[in-house]
């Protein structure tokens, strides 16, 4: 009772601050409803983007990864920096000069209304069939884990884990359909940092508790046992061998950093360019110290538990929560996990929601519709998006690979299409967009015949890279054919201070050289 009612508290104290720092917002316009008014702080960008990255698909999926494969999967979160530097040096400060609401609108100034429609269309479905599902599946597994929600009710588990996922995904359809982007940035701040708090605290508790009340030689002691477990440089044949680093990895990471409606919404929200570039610089710091709360407790779980859960490797995380987190901490810390589900899920529907509004909406529905309607609209989008993950939230279950690596072959679909049309449409002028819609087809057709119809024996990350090549040689020779009409002008409608944060370059180095760091020194690990 003492945990559900810390649990209860919590998430309590998160919705009620939200909405006193939202009871003066003025969200019935675009901008207020779907930019959070275009008020938002470095800080709070940071703490909602990290948090709109870090969900349950992580805690669980990634150290499920890492007990099972160890840290050579940190190239997925300590990467993230460089691409965060590219989108605070190179890409935000050109959104925000265009005045973007959405990602796809660049597309129209640059390419043609079908590019942007389509894209639109492909993010859309995107976030429906795979992030929504996965995040409220995974919040599910750890929920049910510390509440034994299937016991409580007297049903089974897997009946447990789907009454689990309505009622995460009601909540977090709440948020998003009636608070707009401020309601879910404020929230994100607050059980952001919550879930670093939180986060760290597990692998803490577990190292002390192993090293007798020392962290230092706990640490010392998971080292010696499984040394092989911290090295960083994978194998040909293991879930992520280093090569791919350099192949298809760095496009999924400009595309996610610098073009993701989800992730770079909270940018484009920013008061000027000096607090988005704040609030970017400051997620890529983050994320250095992310594999602290997302990859070494799976490999403390390994230390602990052997290879007994390789089998079902996506619960040794609630298993370490079990193990080694004090009574009086693990509803809080439930609640901190609760936060970082809602955080995703409802990021993702008010993204959606925004596409569908801006893109879809007022271009080919109701071209006369007003700001008003516009944000009616986008709430009905919410609220269905929500229903139809609740839905399909049980066919992600049992992913033979873990549900990270789910996440992300299922993400490649969509994301390398729309990098390669993206960054062509950026650095290489000449590209038409009759060359970038055949490009986003068959880089599309392409993907799924490789890895879901013929099974080709390669990664899937080599096969991003593959097809982005692949992507760039049809645009070249659509474009021959087809020649480009039209040019990009950015111009400036001079919206925001566009005056850069003084401090932006020398960060941006010292992300750089702390990421190459870490794989010479963990590189020799083992």
């Amino acid at each position: 009772m003492y945990t559900f009612m810390t649990f209860l508290a919590f998430t309590l104290f998160v919705a009620i601050y939200s909405w006193y720092k939202l009871r003066n917002e003025k969200l019935d316009s675009q901008d207020g409803y779907f930019l959070g008014g275009r008020s938002l702080t470095g800080p709070v960008i940071a703490g909602s983007m990290l948090l709109t990255n870090i969900s349950t698909e992580h805690l669980i999926g990634m150290n499920g990864s890492s007990y099972k494969n160890g840290f050579i999967i940190i190239g997925w979160e300590v990467t993230s920096a460089l691409a965060l530097v590219l989108a605070a040096i190179y890409f935000v400060p050109k959104y925000l000069k265009m005045g973007l609401t959405t990602i796809p609108q660049y597309l129209e100034n640059r390419f043609d209304s079908l590019t942007r429609t389509l894209v639109a269309l492909f993010l859309i479905i995107s976030f429906v069939v795979t992030l929504l599902p996965i995040v409220l599946y995974t919040g599910a597994i750890n929920l049910e884990s510390i509440f034994d929600i299937s016991g409580v009710l007297g049903v089974s588990k897997t009946e447990g884990l789907w009454i689990t996922v309505g009622l995460v995904g009601l909540l977090g359809s709440i948020y998003a359909v009636f608070g707009g982007l401020k309601a879910v940035a404020i929230s994100d701040t607050v059980n952001g940092y919550g879930l670093l708090i939180g986060g760290t605290a597990i692998p803490i508790l577990a190292l002390v508790s192993i090293g007798g009340g020392n962290l230092l030689i706990g640490l010392e002691k998971v080292f010696n046992a499984v040394p092989e477990k911290f090295n960083v440089i994978g194998t040909k044949d293991s879930v992520m061998p280093f090569e791919t680093l350099f192949t298809g990895l760095i496009i999924n990471q400009i595309y996610f950093w610098c073009m993701n409606q989800n992730i770079i919404q909270r940018a484009l929200g920013a008061k000027n360019l000096i607090e988005a570039q704040k609030g970017l610089l400051y997620t890529g710091v983050l994320k250095i110290f992310v594999p602290i709360i997302i990859i070494l407790p799976g490999v403390i779980g390994f230390y602990y538990f052997g290879d007994s859960f390789y089998d079902q490797q996506d619960m040794i995380y609630p298993e370490l929560i079990k193990k080694v987190m004090p009574k009086w901490f693990t509803g809080l810390f439930a609640a901190v996990v609760m936060g970082a589900v809602l955080s995703t899920f409802n990021s993702v529907l008010n993204s959606a929601a925004t596409i569908f509004s801006v893109d879809v909406y007022k271009r080919h529905i109701n071209p006369s519709s007003s700001d008003r309607k516009m944000v009616k609209v986008g709430k009905s989008v919410s609220a269905i998006l929500a229903i139809f993950a609740i839905i399909t939230a049980p066919m992600v279950a049992n992913a033979s690979d873990g549900l990270y690596q789910l996440l992300q072959q299922l993400n490649g679909i969509f994301f390398i299409p729309v990098a390669s049309i993206m960054l062509a449409g950026f650095f290489l002028p000449k590209i038409s967009a009759m060359g970038a819609k055949s490009a986003l087809f068959s880089g599309l057709s392409f993907y799924i015949i490789c890895i879901f119809i013929l099974d080709v024996d390669l990664h899937f990350i080599h096969i991003w890279g593959i097809e982005f090549l692949l992507n760039m040689a049809i645009m070249f020779g659509v474009s021959y054919f087809y020649p480009n009409q039209k040019s990009l002008d950015i111009g400036d409608i001079n919206l925001l201070d566009l005056t850069e944060w003084k401090h932006t370059k020398k960060l941006s180095i010292g992300l750089c050289i702390v990421t190459l760091l870490i794989y010479i020194v963990l590189g020799q690990a083992g």
